[in-house]
């Protein structure tokens, strides 16, 4: 019903109404679930990368150390006593939803709700109304650019995050980690006030930026031993106060049983695959480490956490090649994505994957085909999520960028429309010893088409099917 109301106004009109519309729904859901987030503790994870993984590691820190978490995903929501996959197509969900979804949380004894907030999420105000008390930054590159019109619309659309925790009231925990509202005077002593925190990734280059704004402590998790406080402050746009405290970690090692590393001299294993999650594991660790959780107990409930969905997640049909589904749908993130498969014993690489349309970062595509066509032996490219763009326009571009890299049509390069044909066709070419590689999706339940159409899609499952039919036959 809304989006035909909306299409019945003059597209100027719509624009300038927007804001209005979208600040006016975010207060009447907050104010008909009673603005719920009053009454858990509020961790807002933003950045370009990460923040799927670090919000699901996080909430099983918590959970498992006197935290019981809720959290809204890109992957999965959770709302303290069902976790289910993210059917809306969206990292943040509307209004309605995520305060539901919070309200929800508070009657299932949550005391934490842990929220991947997005830049566009943010200029929509789904951020307003919700009382944070700690935000975690987990990094920041190109990314969304043509929606924001250009990077530092991006990274000021993520510094609203943090200048909104400024107005966000205070809250106090009894002693079973329970928020309590309205306390004073003596009633204080018996409470522990929520210091409204900052913890960012110190390594990255717009750290400082988020570190200006104001809150009642700020941090840093670092890999660089030479990195000081004054090179932070020194970096910074406006005066950094209180003065940020230094988190220091160290990768040790990583294979095809996880990864070791060091963070604040105690070692942590993390059994899932890839090496870039230690930064995600660090960061969730960050967040637990200022609630005062025990390192010891940290330790131990990391070891416990083996995958997360659509994060290279093997999927097996009794095949003799790997088939792995990752969520990677943007250049650094599949740069890092190759480094990893190097822990794997494999022979060939098929890749398969395409690009989003609807007039998000047009420009990626032909990077993305191009670091596929260098690092893949065979690339598949195929549909994503078209939205009203024509798919062969967007599958065009992918595959020019493999091209460049000498990828030869119908030798090693092939344009596949159908998706789920894209895969048969890979597990048809697919060797004993391949590794057959599939992005963009991860554990998403749609194909979002024309006029705002979904098709039911799931890439873990419509793989394992293919390759039980292949067996099959």
């Amino acid at each position: 019903m809304l989006n035909k109301i909306k299409k019945l106004i003059p597209v100027k009109a719509f624009k300038f109404l927007q804001p209005i519309y979208h600040f006016i729904m975010a207060y009447v859901a907050a104010l008909y679930y009673k603005f719920p987030s009053r009454k858990l503790l509020i961790i807002g994870v933003t950045g370009t990368t990460g923040k799927t993984t670090s919000v699901y590691l996080l909430s099983r820190l918590l959970s498992d150390n006197g935290y019981k978490a809720g959290y809204t995903s890109t992957a999965q929501f959770n709302d303290g006593e069902k976790e289910w996959l993210n059917d809306k197509k969206m990292t943040m969900p509307g209004r309605f939803f995520l305060q539901k979804n919070l309200r929800r949380m508070i009657k299932n004894d949550c005391r934490v709700a842990i929220i991947e907030t997005t830049s566009q999420g943010i200029e929509q105000f789904r951020h307003r109304f919700i009382n944070y008390d700690l935000l975690l930054f987990t990094n920041l590159y190109p990314e969304h650019i043509e929606a924001h019109g250009g990077f530092e619309n991006y990274k000021r659309a993520k510094g609203k995050l943090f200048a909104h925790l400024k107005k966000c009231k205070d809250k106090y925990l009894d002693q079973e980690n329970k928020v309590v509202l309205g306390a004073s005077g003596l009633r204080q002593t018996e409470l522990r006030k929520i210091k409204k925190s900052i913890i960012v990734n110190g390594d990255d280059e717009q750290a400082a930026y988020f570190l200006s704004f104001t809150a009642d402590k700020k941090y840093a998790y670092t890999n660089n031993d030479k990195l000081s406080i004054k090179d932070l402050i020194i970096q910074a746009e406006e005066e950094v106060s209180p003065t940020p405290e230094l988190f220091l970690y160290e990768p040790l090692f990583s294979g095809t049983e996880g990864s070791d590393f060091q963070f604040l001299n105690q070692r942590y294993h993390l059994p899932i695959l890839g090496s870039y999650n230690v930064y995600n594991a660090v960061s969730a660790l960050s967040v637990a480490h200022v609630l005062n959780i025990e390192s010891e107990k940290l330790a131990l409930s990391l070891t416990d956490i083996k995958t997360v969905v659509g994060k290279m997640e093997k999927i097996e049909a009794g095949q003799d090649f790997i088939v792995l589904v990752d969520y990677a749908f943007e250049p650094k993130a599949l740069a890092s994505l190759y480094e990893n498969l190097n822990n794997f014993k494999y022979q060939r690489l098929i890749h398969i994957l395409g690009s989003t349309g609807g007039g998000r970062d047009q420009s990626r595509r032909q990077i993305l085909g191009n670091l596929a066509g260098k690092e893949a032996d065979i690339v598949i490219v195929t549909n994503e999520d078209p939205y009203d763009e024509d798919p062969k326009v967007i599958i065009e571009a992918v595959a020019y960028g493999a091209e460049n890299a000498g990828k030869k049509e119908n030798k090693d390069l092939f344009k596949v429309l159908d998706r789920r044909e894209a895969m048969a066709l890979a597990f048809k070419l697919a060797q004993s010893g391949d590794l057959i590689l599939i992005t963009g999706k991860g554990a998403e339940q749609y194909i979002c088409g024309k006029n705002d159409s979904k098709l039911a899609w799931d890439d873990r499952k419509v793989a394992k099917e293919e390759l039980e039919r292949i067996r099959r036959s």
